[in-house]
């Protein structure tokens, strides 16, 4: 599948747009970016880099925003059309949310969110 770098954001815009309330509002100090690929070269969806909140101490001014990167070309090559790709990339941007909050699999499944 083919998409152009501001067509992909957007489409991510959209999805984050999408998330459930409960899910979205207490990211704090948090950024989207889309990459088109990891540095490394790995074939990742997406990346948490931060500290979750459960293993934060004494938060507050003056941190670097975490951040939530979300790969355009492992997605793209993953998915045959734009329903699969809004379904991977909501799948991709809950797993890294979940991260943010300190949360595996299985509470992901119990809050409904996977």
């Amino acid at each position: 599948m083919e998409m152009s770098e501001e067509a992909f954001e957007a489409l991510v815009i959209d999805e984050l747009d999408r998330l459930p309330d409960d899910m979205v509002d207490g990211l704090d100090n948090v950024v989207f970016v889309v990459e088109d690929e990891p540095d490394d070269g790995s074939d990742l969806f997406g990346l948490y880099e931060g500290f979750a909140l459960t293993e934060r101490g004494q938060y507050g001014m003056g941190e670097l925003p975490d951040r939530i990167i979300v790969y355009r070309r492992a997605h793209l090559g993953a998915c045959a059309d734009e329903h699969a790709l809004r379904d991977e990339v909501h799948t991709t941007l809950v797993h890294e949310i979940a991260h943010f909050y300190g949360l595996d699999d299985e509470q992901l499944h119990e809050l409904g969110w996977a």
